[in-house]
């Protein structure tokens, strides 16, 4: 593109900047200085239909639009694994977590699991297998950005990349540390629009190129593919070795399951009043989500047919870019000021959802510091304290350690560049499903559930899951591995789902059954009624 297409675009993403961080700034003048619950929950005032835009604005990633659209434009058939098993997962949270969560917690998710347990032990746990999640959340969403900036300035060099990384972990911090939840939801709720807003002009723009005719675009697709038919049948990136097999049931399974146990979305649950309106803020998101993963198929595999895989392939070799080199073809190529400006706006919008996902996974991962790692370590027992600016360690803390996982972030962003970011955040999932999904069930439907068994389920999922992926062709042995050149890994399959998410409900069975702590019928039945009735939940 010209230089004056690219300031187009630019101002364009410099505009969806300078609003939210009005909007930050604003809220964070209003909101109730040193209130723990202010700055975690938003003061609990969001109706359901506010909270269920602000739920698939937290979950509608750069993994969602930018990432699933391209493995789809690249692998055909097989890229709408991650479709499908982000939109089902949404079924086991309305079904199994969303009401009695809100019930049960306060903040996070080790307020349900301590909640009738050692509550010291089990929070640390339970907060470092959060912070765990957020940070593999954490590194998509910068993967994501560097790649879409790249792709906006015509230069794929990874100082461009760098640099951008950098700029979306500083504007996380900010977002955070000035406006809290309340803030971090509004811009949530503004993304969510735009996304939605985008998807939809981008579908019917494909559906009117094919003049309505989606087997055209299908027939379309497998031709410019390199792949023919095969492109729309199973098997081409998950069949022929057993491996790759297994890696399909290994993501499918982490896919399904690791919603539940993510703590930003988990977190949302406690920014409404009620039980009730945490189910409905559900219904309401899994409405919105339904109807957007439906559009990344048509939008996949529009791309394949429109842009054509090779040229995906070679913009960015994960597809991350399909989307935005779409945009530029529908609205008249490159070089057509209707292609710039299609291009500027689209690539806005992803800018834009990266840095809302950002912001939300960030204060997620930064209130269970505060909350469940700080506090339990300086003595204080978050649940069971009146003052409100203790309860959960105090909102400073929980600015400190937003910078720091924002470094963090960064950081590890800068290794995994080549990565696609649906992949990456595919990863998370699985940590979370292995980790955080076995306690929580556990917590909520097991009365002789026991400290040991939260302890042996947490760790017996996330140290598993973490490993696994060190030693997997993720980190080393692979072309796109994020230490190329070397290679240690030993785990064959990319995703360690499988093997981690059985093992982590394995060991909290036997921790349980194996530990000499009674049970204690009574603080379980508490427990339970205040889960399905609401009974003095906060």
């Amino acid at each position: 593109m010209s230089t004056h297409h690219q300031t187009l675009a630019l101002a364009l993403c410099s505009v969806f900047v300078t609003v939210t961080l009005v909007i930050t700034t604003w809220v964070g003048r209003r909101r109730r200085k040193g209130s723990a619950e202010d700055f975690y929950t938003g003061g609990r005032m969001f109706s359901p239909l506010e909270n269920g835009f602000a739920i698939s604005g937290d979950y509608l990633s750069a993994a969602s639009f930018l990432g699933i659209s391209g493995l789809i434009a690249l692998n055909g058939y097989d890229g709408m694994l991650y479709s499908i098993g982000f939109l089902v997962a949404w079924l086991v949270v309305l079904m199994l977590v969303a009401e009695l969560v809100r019930n049960t917690g306060r903040f996070t998710l080790a307020d349900v699991v301590a909640a009738r347990m050692s509550e010291r032990p089990v929070r640390i746990a339970a907060g470092a297998s959060s912070v765990t999640v957020s940070i593999f959340y954490l590194v998509a969403q910068m993967v994501g950005a560097g790649s879409l900036v790249a792709l906006l300035l015509g230069d794929s060099g990874s100082l461009t990349r760098a640099l951008t990384v950098v700029g979306v972990g500083g504007l996380m911090v900010v977002y955070v540390t000035v406006g809290g939840m309340r803030a971090t939801t509004w811009i949530q709720i503004v993304k969510a629009m735009l996304l939605m807003a985008g998807a939809v002009a981008l579908t019917i723009m494909v559906v009117v190129r094919f003049d309505g005719d989606l087997g055209q675009m299908l027939t379309t697709a497998a031709h410019r593919s390199g792949h023919g038919m095969d492109f729309l049948a199973p098997g081409l990136a998950y069949g022929g070795s057993w491996t790759a097999r297994m890696d399909f049931i290994s993501l499918g399974l982490a896919l399904v399951l690791g919603t539940a146990g993510l703590p930003h979305i988990l977190s949302r649950f406690y920014t409404v009043p009620t039980a009730r309106s945490a189910r409905r803020s559900v219904v309401w998101s899994i409405g919105l989500i339904g109807a957007f993963y439906l559009m990344t198929i048509v939008l996949g595999f529009g791309a394949a047919a429109v842009v054509g895989s090779n040229a995906v392939r070679a913009s960015n070799a994960a597809g991350n870019t399909a989307i935005p080199l779409l945009a530029l073809d529908l609205g008249g190529g490159a070089g057509s000021t209707g292609g710039t400006v299609l291009f500027a706006v689209v690539a806005a919008v992803a800018f834009a959802t990266i840095l809302a996902v950002v912001a939300g996974i960030t204060l997620a991962s930064s209130i269970s510091v505060a909350h469940d790692l700080y506090a339990p370590m300086r003595g204080r027992h978050a649940v069971r304290v009146k003052d409100d600016t203790r309860q959960g360690g105090s909102p400073k803390v929980a600015r400190y350690a937003a910078v720091l996982i924002g470094g963090l972030a960064i950081g590890l962003g800068l290794l995994a560049q080549d990565l696609n970011v649906a992949f990456l955040v595919g990863l998370a999932f699985a940590v979370a499903a292995s980790a955080n999904l076995p306690a929580l069930l556990y917590s909520l439907f097991w009365s002789r559930f026991t400290t040991r068994g939260a302890l042996w389920a947490i760790y017996g999922g996330l140290i598993p899951a973490v490993v696994l992926v060190v030693f997997s062709p993720v980190v080393s042995g692979s072309p796109t591995a994020i230490v190329p050149g070397v290679d240690f890994s030993v785990f064959p399959l990319q995703n360690p789902g499988l093997v981690s998410v059985p093992l982590g409900f394995l060991m909290g069975w036997i921790g349980t059954v194996t530990s000499r702590e009674p049970a204690d019928p009574a603080i379980h039945a508490e427990t339970e009624v205040r889960s399905l009735t609401g009974a003095g939940a906060a």
